[in-house]
């Protein structure tokens, strides 16, 4: 027989040790994943059936007009069934002319940024032509949240429950 080390023995102990907990191991992944698969969860018993109580009510019926249509006739201010070209420009004219506040048919930068000039002034409490950090806090956009909004029924579903 070869006579083996005190050194390579216990290298060889060791590596037998690590395979048997390798093999132990697998072995234990293998019974619990067939343990697991075995547990049958009963279906769901079937949802008692509701007595009507009341007459369900005709939902509303949506308009014969689709939506290019509904649009056709925003844009189509005589009603002559066409646009012309200063009916489909109309709502731009009436923005533009919200804008040039003096009527003169130009529109300046001070025209153009007029809310934005206001903000500025009504931030500026001290009348410096600066904005201090506290100030300029003031200048912030301010959002509404949307109230009845259907996104996510789901969410805010789950959201009640919880």
């Amino acid at each position: 027989m070869i006579a083996i080390g005190g050194r390579m023995k216990g290298f060889v102990a060791g590596a037998m040790a690590a395979l048997l907990l390798v093999a132990a191991g697998f072995f234990f992944w293998r019974s619990m994943a067939e343990t697991r698969s075995a547990v049958i969860v009963p279906p769901p018993p079937p949802p008692a059936a509701a007595a009507p109580t009341d007459p369900v009510a005709e939902p509303p019926q949506a308009s014969e007009k689709t939506r290019e249509e509904k649009r056709f006739d925003r844009y189509d201010r005589d009603n002559d069934r066409r646009i012309a070209r200063d009916e489909y420009l109309y709502s731009r004219r009436r923005a533009y002319d919200r804008l040039d506040r003096n009527g003169d048919g130009r529109l300046s930068f001070e025209e153009y940024a007029v809310k934005t000039i206001e903000k500025f002034a009504g931030a500026d409490a001290d009348r410096s032509g600066l904005l201090t950090p506290e100030e300029f806090v003031t200048t912030r956009v301010v959002r509404q949240q949307r109230r009845n909004c259907v996104c996510a029924p789901a969410a805010a579903a789950a959201a009640e429950e919880d």
